[in-house]
């Protein structure tokens, strides 16, 4: 049986419509800002306090708006999928790397994208805002 790592994400637009993405550091895969709930966090909860921890960005819980729950494959752990609570964040944003992120990128969603995304972006996330763009 695969191992399985409950997380909670966020997709965040800039003006121009493109989706943040982000590598952590010692990773060479983008996926969203997000992480693991502390005990006792709701996911809406987990995902408001990564995106400000990890890019600098503050939406209360109660702001961000549940895309879905997804199951993927982990992106940087070997036979580990990942089960994945998504949220939107409403409204425009610039952001910064902090914490554990190295670097971020914004992804135009219109253009081919690289071969560098996290599982969950490519097979889930992707298909879904190409059908509904927030």
């Amino acid at each position: 049986m695969r191992a399985r790592i409950i997380v909670s994400a966020v997709c965040v637009f800039d003006e121009a419509g493109r989706l943040l993405t982000v590598r952590k550091r010692g990773t060479d895969k983008f996926m969203h800002p997000g992480g693991k709930p502390e005990r006792g966090e709701t996911a809406a909860q987990a995902a408001s306090r990564e995106l400000l921890e990890e890019v600098g960005i503050e939406v209360g819980p109660d702001e961000l708006q549940l895309m879905g729950v997804w199951l993927a494959d982990a992106a940087n752990e070997a036979a580990t999928d990942i089960e994945a609570t998504v949220f939107t964040a409403p409204g425009v944003w610039h952001a910064h790397p902090s914490a554990e992120i190295a670097e971020i990128r914004w992804l135009d969603l219109l253009a081919e994208q690289p071969d560098d995304l996290a599982p969950l972006l490519t097979d889930h996330i992707l298909p879904a805002l190409a059908t509904h763009r927030p």
